[in-house]
């Protein structure tokens, strides 16, 4: 399985699965139809499926147009945004699993930035292949997403649960937020050297127009704020020892960032 970024409205990316060998595709989170239509054109591929992560119209905003393209194609959401997903037919819970060709994902209940988020996670198929994490808008490269629908509480444990994969899952992440991210970080975790190192690699690439993503979940525990509110110097930042207070501050401070 091949992934392909593709660039949609400001700042979003769509990803596109491919399998060469049966010439199939499918794409997570699609913001707008035209630049999938344009790659699948490309690539002389079928679309069979899409995954959205969650109903926000930037991540949902093509599925009609693909629909109406690909009147086969079958449309995946989380179970509880029944109704918010456009031609949604197949409403995911945790733990369930989907299969795109020759690979299978398995769905994290993420809830926090919506009441309904999930990620796929596709298992990597010998040890040393990674994981292929589609995380919306809950785990970012560097940041996390704001809080519409959940509770921090919600956040920590879902952040939690993609804490928890293999460091050597590539995570793609709906928006090049990254810079900005790792801005906010150094605020309060000025310190950490990885955090340091990676802020510079990263203001390089946007320089060079570069895209960020896909990051590395192992370089997101080192210098990702939003996944180390246990850490002494996150505490002292935000004043307090307890996990997801720590975290709540945090995330509120980077809301007014």
């Amino acid at each position: 399985m091949r992934v392909i970024r593709l660039e949609a409205l400001s700042d979003n990316y769509i990803f596109l699965l491919h399998d060469p060998k049966q010439n199939i595709a499918a794409v997570v989170d699609p913001a707008e139809a035209e630049p999938v239509i344009r790659e699948l054109a490309g690539l002389k591929a079928e679309l069979v499926a899409i995954f959205n992560t969650h109903h926000h119209h930037d991540h949902v905003g093509g599925n009609q147009s693909l629909i109406q393209k690909f009147p086969q194609v079958k449309v995946y959401g989380g179970a509880e945004d029944k109704g918010r997903i456009p031609g949604q037919e197949v409403f995911l819970q945790e733990g369930d699993r989907v299969q795109f060709a020759d690979r299978v994902a398995e769905v994290i209940f993420i809830p926090g930035h919506t009441r309904a988020h999930i990620a796929y996670y596709f298992l990597p198929q010998t040890a040393d292949e990674p994981g292929e994490l589609f995380s919306g808008d809950t785990l970012f490269a560097g940041g996390c997403g704001r809080l519409f629908e959940g509770t921090p509480a919600q956040m920590v444990e879902s952040l939690s649960k993609l804490r928890s994969l293999p460091d050597n899952t590539r995570v793609w992440c709906a928006h090049e937020y990254t810079l900005k991210n790792l801005q906010f970080a150094l605020t309060i975790d000025g310190n950490n050297t990885e955090l340091q190192k990676r802020s510079y690699a990263v203001k390089a690439q946007r320089s060079r127009q570069e895209p960020t993503v896909p990051s590395m979940l192992g370089v997101e525990k080192l210098t990702n704020p939003f996944l180390r509110w246990e850490q002494p110097a996150l505490q002292l930042a935000a004043n307090s020892s307890d996990p997801v207070q720590t975290f709540a501050r945090i995330r509120g401070m980077k809301d007014m960032f």
